[in-house]
């Protein structure tokens, strides 16, 4: 049987409030961007390298189009595939804080963490759904996003079977000092006719300014050789220019 992989995170995060976003990590929170912002993540690593636009086309809509380049080998010089991943999102419930809330995700493709489990040439025939939700604690210092969701995959494996998975992400900010800097825990993975394996990333995340979020973070497998390795990555915001 292939085996989902599973993450642990460590980072630091700010923007809006305690609101961890989405960079080289598999947890979400509730927040969708404002509306008409664009958001452009890049992220470079020893194991993959990752190219995101997400649009906040609609009022608590976000629509993401994101392509992946896969090299486990670490060579970067050799390249081991591609993939891809169309996803939208949408905010159901904001606190009157702006700090906590919950939304549901949907969405095609998979990013690197699950490739080497679903395989890159299955990986655009996975059709999934997550609920991204987030709890702050103690004024705000601490940030919790849970995540549980469902992955479909048509014609896996040799046998070219549907496979299904329950996933699950969870990911705890800590604020020690200020809003702009965090320390982030986070473990994901799934169980079903995909399984999980274990992997943790340890890192930094710094917003300089409101435009940008910046992030350092290694990452390995628990028990395996598949880890991400080092990343760096960015997130870039635009002024809320483009709206229907």
């Amino acid at each position: 049987m292939k085996r989902f992989t599973f993450v642990c995170l460590f980072a630091s995060t700010a923007f809006a409030a305690v609101t961890a976003f989405a960079q080289q990590f598999n947890s979400d929170s509730y927040l969708s961007k404002p509306h008409g912002m664009a958001t452009v993540i890049l992220t470079f690593g020893e194991r993959n390298d990752m190219y995101m636009m997400t649009f906040s086309l609609i009022p608590r809509w976000e629509f993401t189009a994101a392509a992946y380049t896969y090299h486990p080998s670490g060579d970067r010089t050799v390249d081991n595939g591609y993939s891809s991943s169309y996803y939208f999102k949408y905010m159901i419930y904001e606190n009157a804080a702006k700090t906590g809330g919950f939304a549901v995700k949907a969405g095609t493709g998979m990013d690197p963490g699950y490739i080497s489990s679903y395989g890159l040439q299955d990986a655009f025939q996975t059709y999934w759904m997550n609920a991204p939700a987030t709890i702050p604690f103690f004024g705000n210092k601490l940030s919790w996003d849970v995540m549980p969701g469902a992955s479909v995959t048509r014609n896996w494996g040799t046998d070219e079977k549907t496979a299904s998975a329950f996933t699950y992400s969870t990911r705890l900010a800590w604020y020690p000092v200020n809003m702009e800097t965090s320390i982030v825990g986070e473990v994901f993975g799934a169980e079903g006719t995909v399984r999980a394996l274990p992997e943790y990333k340890i890192g930094l995340r710094w917003e300089p300014n409101p435009n940008v979020v910046l992030a350092a973070t290694y990452g390995a497998e628990f028990d395996g050789p598949n880890g991400a390795g080092f990343e760096i990555g960015a997130m870039l915001f635009t002024p809320p220019f483009l709206k229907l």
